[in-house]
């Protein structure tokens, strides 16, 4: 679910899907900050290099087209705790 346009609704949906005690998982942890379960995509913070070059007045098409190279899990332990989940961590409370 990376669209634009459930974007605004994530924290609904994420509720949603607490309510009915549904895993939930999200290409980028900001749906995980609005009380998601999970996700995993690339590192947004990652790609900030990218970014900066053109940001520094490098034209887009002059940069090579890259992949991202760091990517990030993100388990939401207070959610995963709320549907029932056991994680090692949540296991040895050590949350």
């Amino acid at each position: 679910m990376t669209s634009p346009f459930l974007f605004p609704d994530r924290a609904r949906l994420a509720e949603f899907a607490l309510r009915h005690r549904m895993p939930s998982a999200f290409a980028f942890r900001e749906w995980v900050d609005a009380g998601g379960l999970l996700s995993y995509g690339p590192s947004i913070t990652g790609m900030s290099d990218y970014v900066d070059r053109i940001a520094r007045g490098t034209k887009p098409s002059d940069l090579p087209i890259e992949q991202p190279t760091k990517f990030e899990f993100i388990l939401n332990l207070k959610t995963a705790k709320a549907i029932g989940l056991v994680t090692p961590t949540l296991a040895t409370g050590r949350c």
